[in-house]
Formats: structure tokens, C-alpha cells, sequence
């Protein structure tokens, strides 16, 4: 009978000892589940009876232990891999794209994004890092198939994360997940295989060296250009001075004719022999001549300048008279 009290009298010790840890655990519990801190790069979301609210301020804050559940979510900027591992190494499902023109690259992004809404970053979306992955995909995608493999892989970088950036912002918005995209770039963009690489090497080479050309071309014709335009104004003027010069010489013909017409019109026979003495003027302007008569009339007129200094005489012949 004593061993059954001793036992009874045991196993309450037992039952209170429990009693009293429980009771320390709740009190435990109750004091350490009544307060909460937030730091300078992450917001809270406290939830009462399902009702969440997001809690910005940093520093100590309370709860009520049982009744507010806090959730807390880092709000800086942080990063997503798309195309590539951890080492850097090709993930072909993410990276490999077509393009336009139908031929293959392999292009690796980093998408920049920070939760922007708590409270729907927690409640809206299971996992909306993964919803931002896919989204960013799809537009990468979509944006690459618009352009040429060239503009991929060289001069259409910025262009296109321009395009995807919007896109993705774009679709963000119609989402609502709480997630802000901060920035979006291209860290590689190459052929998928080493031929096609050494390829598009050659295509840039070329590339140069038709800039290279086109850049001497302009230099020799900047050389060239100032003096050959030099020229052609230097002939235009002289064109232009001689045809000036012509004009006013016809025009001083054609007033001489019509002052000649007018005195021709006065005395017509006057004019005639005027103008036979002026053109024998003009033909012959040194010319001597010998004129011989017999006494009545002229008889001849000769151009005899070698013997206008010296005087012959045969049988007879008297002596013509010399005249110039």
C-alpha cells in the first residue's frame, strides 16, 4: 500500500514538473514572440487574423505572440542569373536564342531587380522571383527574335536591352507581384559554335576594314575637293570674262554697221568708196605702189613694193611716178 502512494505521490511530482516547464516554455514563448526588429535594408509584413499590413520603420516593434504572424523581406537591390551558372558556365536551355535570320547565338543576361511591395511580394505570388525568371525570359526571347544575328552579337547591344527592359517592366506592371525591375543587361553574346565565332570575327575584321577604307576615300577627297572646286570657279570666271568680252565686242560691231547703214542710206556711192579705201586700209597697211600714166589716164596699179626705192629705164621708158 506504501509503494502505491509513493508511486502516486511520484508521478505527481512528474505531472506538476511538466506542468510547470510547459507553463515556462508559453511564458518563454509569450516574452520572445512579442517583439520584432527591423534593419535599414529589409520591411515587414504583420499579419492579424489574415489581414496583412507592411511595416517600413526600422527598429524594435511588438507583436501580439499567437495572433500576429511577421514575415520579413530583404527589400535591396538583388540579382537573377539568365543563361549562365554560378561558375559562369552555359546553361543552353536559358542562353541559346534564334534570331531574325534564323541563325543561333548564345546570349547571357543579369537581370537587377528589389521588392518594391512587401506585402504583395509575400501574398500575391508563391514564388515571385520564379515569375520574374520566366517573364524575363519570355520578353529576352521575343526581343532577340526581332533582330539580326549581326545586331545581337555587335551593334545592337544597347538597343536591345533598351527593348527588353521596357517589356519587362511592361509585363511587371500587369502581373503586380511586388517586384520593381531596377536594371537588365547583356554579359555575353557569342555563336554557338567555334566556327560560326570565327566567322563573325572575320565579318568584324571586314567590317573595319570597309571603315578603314571609306575613311581614306574621305580624306583623299577632302584633299582633293577644295582644289579641284578652286578650278572649276577659276573657269567659270574666265568663262564668264569672255563671254562679257564677246557680247560687248558684237555689240560695238553691230552699232558701227548700223552708224554705216545710216550714211549708206544718206549717199550710197560716198559710203561704197569710203568703205573700199577702209578694207584696202586694212589689207594692204604697208603696201607701196606704182601708178603709170600716159599722160591721160591711170593706167595701172601695182603692188610693187621690192622696186619702190629704185628706178629702171629701158628704150625710152620714161620713169613712172612712185606713190604710196
Amino acid at each position: 500500500m506504501s509503494n502505491q502512494m509513493n508511486m502516486a505521490a511520484g508521478a505527481g511530482k512528474v505531472v506538476r514538473g511538466i506542468g510547470y516547464f510547459a507553463i515556462v516554455i508559453i511564458i518563454a514563448s509569450f516574452f520572445f514572440g512579442s517583439y520584432y526588429t527591423i534593419s535599414e535594408q529589409e520591411q515587414a509584413v504583420l499579419t492579424t487574423f489574415g489581414k496583412a499590413k507592411a511595416v517600413t520603420t526600422t527598429g524594435l516593434h511588438f507583436k501580439l505572440p499567437f495572433i500576429q504572424q511577421v514575415e520579413k523581406v530583404d527589400t535591396t537591390i538583388q540579382g537573377l542569373r539568365i543563361g549562365y551558372d554560378e561558375d559562369n558556365n552555359t546553361i543552353e536551355s536559358e542562353g541559346i536564342m534564334i534570331t531574325s535570320d534564323y541563325n543561333f547565338v548564345v546570349v547571357d543576361f543579369y537581370v537587377e531587380y528589389r521588392f518594391s511591395d512587401p506585402v504583395k511580394a509575400v501574398y500575391s505570388a508563391e514564388e515571385p522571383v520564379l515569375i520574374l525568371k520566366n517573364i524575363s525570359q519570355s520578353c529576352i526571347r521575343r526581343t532577340i527574335g526581332q533582330y539580326k544575328v549581326d545586331e545581337v552579337l555587335t551593334t545592337g547591344k544597347a538597343e536591345i536591352q533598351a527593348a527588353i527592359r521596357e517589356e519587362i517592366v511592361s509585363e511587371l506592371a500587369k502581373n503586380d507581384i511586388g517586384i520593381s525591375l531596377v536594371n537588365i543587361t547583356i554579359q555575353d553574346a557569342e555563336p554557338p559554335t567555334a566556327e560560326v565565332m570565327e566567322a563573325f570575327k572575320n565579318v568584324e575584321t571586314a567590317k573595319q576594314g570597309k571603315e578603314t577604307a571609306i575613311n581614306n576615300a574621305n580624306k583623299y577627297a577632302n584633299e582633293k575637293l577644295p582644289k579641284a572646286t578652286a578650278t572649276a570657279d577659276q573657269i567659270l570666271k574666265d568663262a564668264e570674262a569672255a563671254k562679257t568680252r564677246r557680247i560687248n565686242e558684237a555689240n560695238a560691231e553691230v552699232a558701227l554697221f548700223n552708224a554705216m547703214y545710216e550714211e549708206y542710206v544718206k549717199n550710197p556711192q560716198l559710203t561704197k568708196l569710203r568703205m573700199y579705201y577702209e578694207a584696202m586700209e586694212g589689207v594692204l597697211p604697208d603696201t607701196k605702189v606704182i601708178v603709170t600714166s600716159d599722160g591721160t589716164n591711170l593706167n595701172t596699179l601695182l603692188p610693187l613694193d621690192t622696186f619702190s626705192n629704185t628706178t629702171t629705164t629701158t628704150e625710152g621708158t620714161t620713169t613712172g611716178t612712185t606713190a604710196n
